[in-house]
């Protein structure tokens, strides 16, 4: 099993995360090296939101704890799902 993290982002994404995206983008990275993460990314045309997969729902709900894009509002939403990969991962 998977775990994805979605993120609903508010009005004027592209704008607000700037002064959080290098912070954000190294919990990612230091996910990514301790083996929790597998994958993120956000979506395009409209940046209205985020998929992040974890390995763990434990991993999943802890990086919302400590991501500033969830503490400075940019997030305005966020729901984990586990995710049952039947081919590939």
């Amino acid at each position: 099993m998977m775990y994805i993290l979605f993120y609903d982002y508010g009005e004027n994404a592209l704008e607000r995360r700037a002064p959080y995206r290098d912070e954000h983008l190294g919990l990612l990275q230091e996910s990514l090296k301790d083996g929790y993460l597998v994958m993120a990314g956000a979506y395009t045309d409209p940046l209205d939101g985020a998929a992040i997969v974890f390995r763990t729902r434990e991993a999943a709900e802890a990086f919302v704890t400590v991501d500033p894009y969830v503490s400075s509002g940019l997030v305005t939403g966020w729901r984990v799902r586990e995710w049952n990969v039947v081919v590939g991962g």
